[in-house]
């Protein structure tokens, strides 16, 4: 995770300059170049500011190029359904069955 080299292909992305930048933390453009050439170190106050001026989240700075959605509290996560099919002889189907799903109650459709 680099968050300056995020910074700036953020940046050159969406072709923001780097006065943009600059104007938005009240520096001179020096400054944001010498962050993006890892001349100076980045404060943890400006990465807002930063997010702010390339209009991204701050979050998609830490984890750019990947997008994660917040969810939102009491959001619960949807079980996903899974069709397995086995095709086997009739004379071990039902041991099968058992062996992999123990005693639970099936819903078996035969095609």
């Amino acid at each position: 995770m680099d968050i300056v080299k995020n910074i700036f292909e953020i940046r050159k992305e969406k072709g923001i300059t780097q006065e943009v930048i600059a104007d938005a933390l009240c520096v001179d453009t020096s400054v944001v170049s010498n962050i993006e050439k890892g001349k100076r170190e980045l404060k943890v106050s400006e990465l807002e500011i930063i997010a702010n001026s390339l209009g991204v989240d701050l979050l998609y700075l830490i984890t750019y190029p990947y997008v994660y959605e917040k969810k939102t509290k009491g959001e619960v996560e949807k079980t996903p359904k899974v069709t397995l099919q086995i095709e086997l002889e009739d004379s071990v189907k039902a041991d099968v069955i058992k062996l992999a799903l123990g005693d639970r109650v099936l819903e078996i459709k035969n095609k």
